[in-house]
């Protein structure tokens, strides 16, 4: 037999692998890949949602705390983030500077990079609806993933996905 509970625990590493590689496959600009990802659960979940709190009293915001109480009830934290890389266009303009070099030189994040991050996390959340499993796009347990360098150092930006499978959805009536 296989309890409710452990097909739920399975069900959630499925997803989240799942969702691991839509993010991967998702279109990219130019076919460059600068998005990377991992899933986060037990203790390296629980890390992430302390430093969300020592965030929220650092910068006296309840949505810090809010969050990271729906990242220590969730099951697993699916992190995606983006390099900051110019994708070497010689006419764009869309991160303020003239073009891909001079964005590299000022060290500005490549408007391209961004729109790879929201596809990318778009398709993972899509896999993850799919499969009936609850979710919310989180830019605080993104930010605190960042200052702890996870999954990597130097990301630009991360967003991070709760996932949960309860009998009720934890990530929709919040305070």
């Amino acid at each position: 037999m296989i309890t409710s509970e452990d097909a739920q625990k399975n069900t959630i590493r499925q997803v989240a692998s799942f969702m691991v590689s839509a993010a991967r496959t998702a279109p990219k600009a130019r076919g460059l890949d600068n998005i990377v990802a991992c899933i986060l659960d037990g203790e390296e979940k629980n890390a992430l949602a302390r430093k969300m709190l020592a965030m929220g009293r650092e910068y006296a915001s309840r949505t810090f705390e809010r969050d990271a109480a729906n990242v220590r009830f969730a099951d697993a934290i699916v992190l995606i983030g983006t390099r900051s890389k110019p994708i070497g266009l010689t006419v764009c303009g869309l991160c303020g500077f003239p073009d891909c070099a001079a964005c590299a030189e000022q060290k500005g994040l490549c408007a391209f990079n961004s729109t790879d991050l929201g596809i990318a996390v778009g398709s993972a959340v899509a896999v993850a609806a799919r499969h009936y499993v609850d979710n919310r796009i989180m830019y605080s347990a993104g930010l605190a993933a960042r200052d702890l360098g996870i999954p990597e150092p130097g990301l630009a930006i991360i967003l991070a996905v709760p996932l949960s499978v309860h009998g009720k959805n934890p990530f929709f009536d919040r305070k």
